[in-house]
């Protein structure tokens, strides 16, 4: 079916690596355009613009991470109905979510470029920096339809097992950003508002690819009945799209909440903050990615009542989540000055990222098995208990670091950080095994109804 992989036929674990493998190659390489991205700033621009680019972080995360979080839930259900191959609901529920997109978009544009300087003066962010930080986030936020245009187009490739298109865009537009983040910091001088522009640039590129192989895919051709409106769709592509969106949404409050602790103490520890957080999530990559891949792989087998394939998935999964932590949670424990030193310039920054990186190091395999436990959730269509979990990281985030920031300083980040994985990693875990226990109760003998036989 135009190079998309079925995951509801064949050995689980050869079409999960299959699929895991391009999708990793595509996040590695977005992190390595925001590390470059990031490198530039730094040693283009000094230290204080990095940290107006990386004070605006959890705002991105607030903002960019409910738009992901609705492509992500809308992307459930267009995995399910790939499953089920039902294609006729499948194209109806692809129309429903770009118009529900364009509508969304809108709103989230205008609210974020209205109450953007409002919240940074909220956030204690220093005055040195404030007005990068303004320019940065002005030009982000503006181009806000780009973003989510990407996010929503490479959203439902993945769900038809398509991880290869996106690796394409993301090759293309990876070295297109980098290109014109050196040319217009360095030979431009433009300043922070070159490296957001370079950003949104190169993200239209990845989407328009994205979009390219999807106006070639067969059965997504539209037919009449296409386009009508359906309120019942839009009902349960909100119901599915909406907790993930605020999830994310209200994960990204508790984040702000320690942005704002860590703005207090100064324009040192807002740099290291910074470049400490660039790491977490490089190094939490692989996991993101065998996230998404449970994601997709689970949503097509509950959508064909395949729930033995399931359960096979989610080990594999985790398999690869806890290489990953061992291999990159070692690097965090025996090297943070090292890679502190790659991204900050100042003694004094490197210090504080040593302190940061070795604790969360050690327990970055909680984040890990979070990603894999929380997007088998998601696939089965139960985007509740992610959202509940949501509430408890930030809970959790800011109970720590109001607790531990007058004792321990710039370390109590990492802790914060850490007890929100833990509690997060728990409460997803719990809900897995419940509810796949339920549901396969459920659904008991479906795939041999369905003529499925285990392959």
């Amino acid at each position: 079916m135009n190079g998309n992989i079925d995951f509801t036929q064949g050995r689980p674990g050869r079409a999960i690596l299959r699929f895991f493998f391009p999708m990793l190659a595509t996040g590695m390489l977005q992190q390595l355009y925001s590390f470059a991205d990031t490198a530039i700033v730094g040693h283009g621009l000094g230290d204080n613009a990095l940290a107006a680019v990386g004070n605006m972080g959890s705002l991105c995360f607030l903002i960019i991470g409910f738009s992901m979080g609705l492509a992500n839930g809308f992307s459930v259900l267009v995995a399910q109905s790939f499953g089920e191959k039902n294609f006729p609901l499948l194209r109806r529920t692809l129309s429903a979510m770009i118009r529900l997109a364009a509508i969304i978009t809108g709103v989230l544009t205008v609210l974020s470029i209205a109450f953007l300087q409002p919240v940074l003066m909220l956030l204690q962010t220093d005055e040195s920096i404030i007005g990068d930080s303004l320019t940065y986030g002005y030009i982000l936020f503006g181009g806000l339809s780009a973003t989510i245009f990407y996010n929503m187009s490479a959203g439902v490739l993945r769900s038809l097992g398509d991880s290869r298109t996106p690796l394409r865009a993301i090759i293309v537009s990876s070295v297109l950003n980098i290109a014109m983040d050196s040319l217009f910091i360095f030979v431009f001088h433009t300043g922070v508002w070159g490296a957001a522009a370079a950003t949104i640039i190169s993200q239209i590129i990845s989407g328009a690819v994205c979009l390219g192989k999807l106006r070639r895919i067969d059965f997504l051709k539209k037919q009449d009945g296409d386009t009508k409106p359906e309120a019942a769709l839009y009902a349960k592509l909100m119901k599915n799209g909406g907790p993930m969106a605020l999830m994310n949404s209200i994960t990204a409050v508790g984040v702000m909440v320690v942005q704002y602790y860590v703005n207090g103490l100064g324009v040192a520890f807002t740099s290291a903050y910074s470049a400490c957080s660039k790491y977490i999530n490089m190094f939490m990559q692989p996991a993101y990615t065998a996230g998404f891949t449970m994601s997709a792989y689970t949503g097509q087998n509950y959508g064909a009542k395949r729930f033995d394939r399931i359960s096979d998935g989610l080990k594999i999964c985790l398999a690869i989540a806890l290489t990953a932590y061992a291999l990159l949670g070692s690097a965090m424990f025996f090297f943070p000055r090292e890679l502190a030193s790659l991204l900050l310039t100042g003694k004094e920054q490197i210090s504080y990222a040593v302190e940061f990186l070795p604790v969360c190091g050690v327990m970055i395999f909680a984040v890990d098995m979070l990603f894999v436990f929380r997007n088998a959730v998601q696939g089965m269509g139960f985007p509740m208990v992610p959202m509940i979990s949501g509430i408890a990281e930030m809970v959790l985030r800011i109970g720590t670091i109001s607790l531990f920031i007058g004792q321990t300083g710039f370390r109590a980040t990492a802790y914060a950080e850490v007890c929100a994985w833990v509690g997060a990693l728990i409460l997803n875990a719990a809900a897995y095994r419940v509810i796949y226990a339920r549901e396969s109760r459920r659904n008991s003998g479906c795939g041999a109804k369905h003529g499925l036989a285990v392959q």
